[in-house]
């Protein structure tokens, strides 16, 4: 079976289990996912199997010869007016059973209220709308081989730029320009993207752990934290370094190896079983232990897809559910500290059978550049 058929499958199972006749999939991740299009406006209507399945894909004028090249031919591929929702999809309602309507999943964290105006219009009584929640997220976060090759190219490919970027040097450079820079280099060896507008900060920025590069030059003697990805094929990577510009202080070398040592143990914890608010537990323990509980303020990780932060996640607030061997996290710990400075160390990692394989292949120890 085909990777494109058994996502198809997969849905429609969770789709029948959650007692849904049809779904359909609005959120435009979600139909890349399902289907394979990239085009800015496309409906998915999925359900039931066999003879029974319903694969359908709207979009409209603007797309019909990129959806014909780009979904396979296990989806039914029509055009239809730009909004998409009306008689497609009240045609392929399925009967009342008895006095049961017909129950039909729309994505409610991605859908407009004029969105669900229209396709109250289009169904009229004939059947039940029903919230679905992140059900296709859900399936999402289990990523398969070729996702998982996508990602590790991803993240291949980043970790050369930024070794190219940093070995130009970082002093009397801004922010901003490094940024730049890191972002023309993954470009140019073969992203497609940036998975996010790179993070550059030097000094008492870095203690912003989302901070924008400013037009500033980079001093010596201070902390740098850098975080940036690549997107390939839709996919993105993500890691994080810190650099230090010639020698700094004690106190900045000791939080660094707080870090450090938060990240490799927490590291060493992701495997099949253990769920999120465990592993992130790891890490907090030894940076709350070491004084600085209160700087470590953002969860330990999160998935990373075809979108940068999707599940699951490795946070105090994560559900209990267990991480299972095909997710892809992130682990990056970090302690910020205002008016002074910050660090971040974060990998990229796919939980496998047996443990983690790490995907970034740059060194962790505290770096010196000029």
């Amino acid at each position: 079976m085909s990777p494109a058929s058994a996502r198809a499958e997969r849905l429609a199972a969770a789709a029948q289990e959650r007692g849904l006749d049809l779904l359909l999939v609005s959120n435009l991740v979600n139909v890349r996912w399902l289907t394979g299009f990239t085009g800015s406006n496309a409906l998915a209507i999925i359900g039931g199997a066999g003879e029974e399945a319903t694969r359908i894909v709207l979009s409209d004028f603007r797309y019909t010869t990129q959806i014909e090249e780009q979904v396979p031919p296990i989806w039914d591929r029509r055009e239809a007016t730009q909004e998409l929702v009306g008689p497609a999809l009240a045609e392929h309602l399925p009967p009342a059973a008895g006095d049961a309507l017909p129950r039909v999943g729309f994505e409610d964290r991605a859908i407009t209220v004029h969105q669900l105006e229209r396709i109250r219009e289009a169904i009229g009584d004939r059947a039940e709308l029903v919230p679905a929640g992140s059900l296709v997220e859900g399936l999402r976060e289990l990523k398969d081989a070729g996702e998982v090759s996508r990602i590790r190219e991803a993240a291949r490919l980043a970790d050369i730029a930024l070794s190219e970027v940093v070995g130009q040097g970082l002093i009397g450079r801004t922010e901003a320009q490094v940024a730049l820079d890191l972002e023309v280099a993954m470009r140019r060896h073969g992203a497609e993207a940036i998975s996010f507008p790179p993070i550059v900060a030097s000094g008492p920025h870095g203690a912003l752990p989302h901070a924008e590069p400013r037009a500033v030059p980079i001093e010596p003697g201070v902390l740098v934290t850098i975080d940036w990805g690549a997107q390939l094929e839709g996919y993105c990577s993500d890691c994080t370094r810190t650099f230090a510009t010639g020698e700094v202080s004690d106190d900045e070398r000791a939080v660094y190896d707080v870090v450090l040592r938060a990240q490799e143990t927490s590291l060493s914890a992701v495997r099949p079983g253990p769920s999120g608010r465990e592993i992130d537990a790891v890490a907090r323990d030894i940076i709350a232990g070491a004084g600085y509980g209160e700087a470590f303020g953002h969860g330990l990780g999160h998935g990373v897809g075809l979108e940068i932060h999707e599940g699951p996640r490795l946070s105090r607030l994560a559900p209990e559910a267990p991480l299972a061997e095909g997710m892809i996290v992130t682990v990056e710990p970090g302690i910020y500290l205002p008016g002074r400075f910050g660090v971040r160390i974060e990998d990229l990692v796919v939980i496998t059978a047996m443990g983690s394989d790490v995907l970034n292949t740059l060194p962790k120890d505290l770096q010196v550049v000029d």
